[in-house]
């Protein structure tokens, strides 16, 4: 195993330390989440790019469920390139950067708060340029991520928005012992994850392509995942709504073609398990994960993560055997996990 390769895999066993550390500052973030609750935005704009976007979709869903507010992912290019304004006065934007160096996540936001919006950096990078053109700062503070691929830095972004919505929501305490069970629950899942994962590597070293799928929160998980399988394995990977499954991609599937079914245990099953049955229809082979993967039947392959008493942190956990599951299938196809091609580090972290 290259140097590179166990750095990738030492970041992905770091994650429950790094979201207890979070805990240690969970004051900053209850301070953040005072000055933002009294305010009760009519909107919040989220800006971000690749595994920071995929934060974002979790922040639409939770802060949605927690709060009440109205989130949406907004278009940079609408303000950088046709001059549409970045936000209206009594706005919320919040731009997420790890290295807090995206020029284009820096602009924006600095042209959201020209605008009237409160303005948010979330980023693990201390003195970034994001940071600086904020009005709050949320840090996630997991410590340098030396791997190309984000791991630690998804989580810990994923961690800092569980505890602030959290927080806006009233329920402060109760997010913040949910995040130390699911760093307990994450301790004991990745201490067996690379002898359930490796099979199930070498099962599939053929593919080049898979689709992911998932509803609701776990929706950031199928993404997450898919990006780590196009960037580590080179994979033609890509996530959508369960539901989408039927509007075209399913004539894609067959049994060179994978689907990855992400499922939950509430309301979201049904469409998961109904996408589920499709791909076994088509020849796929399905690969289920997340906390209700026992209930998807026939799959080939069942990655199961533990249920959280606290379920909108399931994400946290949902997303171990996708980062597991992308290193060994690397190695399986003769590809160093930790330097993939092409690939430069974007994300620089204090």
């Amino acid at each position: 195993m290259s140097a590179a390769a166990e750095v990738l895999h030492d970041e992905i066993a770091e994650q429950p330390r790094a979201w207890r550390g979070l805990l240690a500052r969970d004051a900053e973030i209850a301070a953040v989440a005072g000055a933002l609750g009294a305010l009760d935005p009519p909107l919040v704009r989220i800006a971000a790019h690749g595994t920071s976007d995929h934060a974002a979709i979790y922040a639409s869903y939770l802060l949605r469920a927690l709060r009440g507010w109205t989130v949406v992912r907004d278009s940079m290019s609408m303000p950088l390139y046709y001059g549409v304004p970045a936000a209206r006065p009594g706005e919320v934007a919040i731009g997420i950067s790890q290295s807090g160096e995206t020029p284009d996540v820096v602009a924006w936001l600095t042209r959201a708060g020209e605008a009237g919006a409160t303005t948010v950096a979330i980023t693990n990078g201390e003195g970034s340029a994001l940071a600086q053109v904020a009005d709050h700062v949320l840090y996630v503070g997991v410590g340098a991520e030396r791997s190309i691929a984000a791991t630690k830095t998804y989580t810990g972004t994923l961690a800092v928005l569980a505890l602030l919505a959290g927080h806006l929501a009233g329920r402060g305490p109760a997010l913040a012992a949910g995040l130390a069970s699911a760093a307990d629950a994450a301790d004991v899942l990745l201490g067996g994850l690379d002898a359930v994962v490796a099979p199930v590597a070498s099962a599939l070293a053929g593919i080049d392509r898979m689709y992911l799928v998932a509803r609701g929160i776990e929706l950031a998980t199928a993404n997450e995942i898919a990006l780590k399988l196009t960037e580590v394995c080179y994979l033609g990977a890509k996530a959508m709504s369960a539901t989408a499954m039927a509007h075209g991609p399913v004539a894609a599937l067959d049994a060179d073609v994978p689907l990855w079914a992400i499922a939950a245990p509430d309301g979201t099953l049904p469409a998961v398990t109904e996408a589920a049955q499709r791909a076994q229809e088509a020849g796929a082979p399905v690969i289920a994960s997340g906390p209700a993967a026992s209930e998807l039947g026939g799959a080939a392959h069942v990655l199961t993560v533990p249920a959280l008493d606290e379920p909108l942190l399931s994400p946290l956990l949902s997303v171990l055997p996708g980062q597991a599951f992308a290193w060994a299938l690397a190695r399986a196809k003769g590809i160093d996990p930790g330097a993939p091609r092409h690939l430069r580090k974007v994300t620089s972290a204090a």
